[in-house]
């Protein structure tokens, strides 16, 4: 697959105050990538620095194959966004007349489009409100709407549920699904575990502005599974697997041993062969929150 967003040791100081240490990404063409962090780990500084809002102290940012620059923003033309806590968006306008306006700093206005995006984004009943009288969410759904409207080929959303409902969340998942499965790549930034884990191909998670890991969200939940296993003799297993290569954690639970790091059945074969039956063997499957606390803990 081609990279449609490229960043290289991407860096960022703000006075002495290093906001972004070292952040590469890579982001394929029509994959939805999930940027994962808590609030405070720059996730925003970072976007603003692939947006050209914001001007790296060092690093490369590459769109669709090209370096972006300040004397080299065109590839920008092609990217979508809603970026901040919420759209900018003026009070008096309607979520209409938000759309015309940014149509026409497109070069055009295309009023058939506009409805079928106030549609898709659950706004049509709404689309002639001004926007001052909009909830935190409607605001939400007019930007994406506005980001959606020159049909970019890389739309980068940050945090866009902030004040929705469940219903919205569900419905704005549903939507990203949608454009990746048409061909436009999401980058979607969020603090919140489970919308990333439900949504994305890929993620990166950041933390205080550095990348600690980055792949595709499966293999992230696989490798920190859990095999639990009971045995007649702690003692002799412990010493058993205790220097098995590949094993990363491996924890006293009461009854049980849990270990990390290799599948269930390398992990049994190893205990038989030292003459060790386990008398309970099962895989325990690890949510996206635990992979990121672990993750997040190692780096300490």
């Amino acid at each position: 697959m081609s990279a449609v967003l490229e960043t290289q040791h991407l860096r960022k100081a703000f006075g002495d105050v290093l906001a972004v240490a070292d952040v590469s990404l890579r982001v394929e063409r029509g994959e939805v990538f999930g940027f994962l962090g808590p609030n405070g780990a720059d996730k925003t500084t970072t976007i603003g620095m692939i947006l050209g809002l914001i001007h790296p102290t060092a690093g490369e940012i590459r769109l669709f194959g090209e370096a972006v620059t300040p004397a080299n923003t065109a590839p920008l033309q092609r990217v979508g966004s809603v970026f901040g806590a919420q759209a900018t968006l003026i009070p008096y306008l309607s979520a209409y007349d938000h759309l015309v306006m940014t149509g026409r700093l497109h070069g055009t206005v295309d009023r058939a489009h506009i409805n079928r995006l106030l549609e898709q984004v659950g706004l049509q009943a709404a689309a002639h409100r001004q926007a001052g009288q909009f909830s935190t969410g409607m605001k939400q759904r007019l930007g994406l709407a506005m980001a959606l409207l020159h049909s970019p080929e890389l739309l980068i959303l940050d945090e866009p549920t902030n004040g929705m409902d469940p219903e919205g969340m569900r419905e704005v998942r549903n939507l990203i699904r949608t454009l990746a499965y048409r061909g436009t790549t999401v980058f979607l930034s969020s603090h919140l575990l489970h919308e990333i884990e439900q949504v994305a191909d890929r993620l990166a998670i950041l933390n205080r502005g550095q990348v600690l890991a980055q792949d595709r969200v499966q293999t992230l939940l696989a490798g920190s599974s859990i095999v639990r296993l009971q045995v007649p003799n702690q003692e002799l297993a412990v010493a058993s697997l205790r220097f098995l290569p590949g094993v990363t954690r491996l924890d006293r639970n009461g009854a049980y041993l849990d270990i990390s790091g290799l599948p269930a059945a390398t992990i049994a074969a190893h205990l038989i062969h030292d003459g060790i039956i386990p008398s309970e063997i099962t895989t325990l499957q690890n949510d996206l929150e635990q992979v990121f606390l672990q993750v997040t803990h190692e780096a300490v």
